[in-house]
């Protein structure tokens, strides 16, 4: 039976420069018998792998995005959501620190939506950690006040597995790209990945 790593590999598609660096790699080019293309094919299949999983996030993140003041007032972030087409963004503060993030829901939620909760969000409460929304947020004025904080967020050189890995555990779509300092460069989707992949 497969294991999901295998499944995962499924969907590399092999370039024409993998099979050819493979036979490079085998040195051989003639007279080739079933169990040394077999090989040649698992190593290009390999160099297929290895080159999908170096590119970083920061070379197929989009160059434009938008990003949100902590201290915005919320019919502001709004607004700028709207006219951008988008239904979240990364928050930040003076320094470009990433410091949350807003979505639909979360402005939904301040304007008296009820949110559900799971349990692990009971749990959180309890011992101390950030759970937006778990009291009211109807009197908010300021994003700071309903984004969901800590954001998630995923390093400017962090591969894309890493971020599809990030993608798949905390079940987003979305997050903020960081540099080490913990500013802002960027935003990366998973529909950004599968556009790279499908290229």
């Amino acid at each position: 039976m497969e294991n999901k790593e295998e499944k995962k590999e499924y969907c590399v598609s092999i370039t024409e420069e993998d099979v050819r660096k493979a036979f490079e790699k085998h040195k051989t080019y003639l007279d080739i018998s079933l169990d040394d293309f077999l090989k040649i094919y698992k190593d290009a299949f390999k160099l297929a792998i290895e080159r999908v999983n170096g590119v970083t996030v920061g070379e197929i993140m989009p160059k434009k995005f938008i990003s949100v003041s902590e201290d915005s007032d919320i019919n502001s972030a709004i607004d700028l959501l709207a006219e951008n087409g988008v239904t979240c963004a990364p928050v930040v503060n003076d320094d470009n620190i990433v410091t949350g993030f807003i979505s639909d829901s979360d402005i939904l939620t301040s304007a008296g939506a009820v949110k559900k909760h799971i349990f692990r969000d009971v749990i959180r409460h309890l011992i101390g950690e950030p759970t937006p929304h778990l009291h009211g947020t109807i009197d908010a004025k300021k994003i700071k006040d309903i984004m969901t904080s800590p954001a998630i967020v995923v390093s400017l050189d962090n591969s894309i597995k890493k971020a599809a890995e990030i993608f798949n555990e905390k079940r987003i779509k979305r997050m903020p790209v960081i540099n080490k300092d913990g500013k802002l460069e960027g935003v990366i989707s998973t529909t950004d990945i599968i556009k790279y992949i499908g290229k």
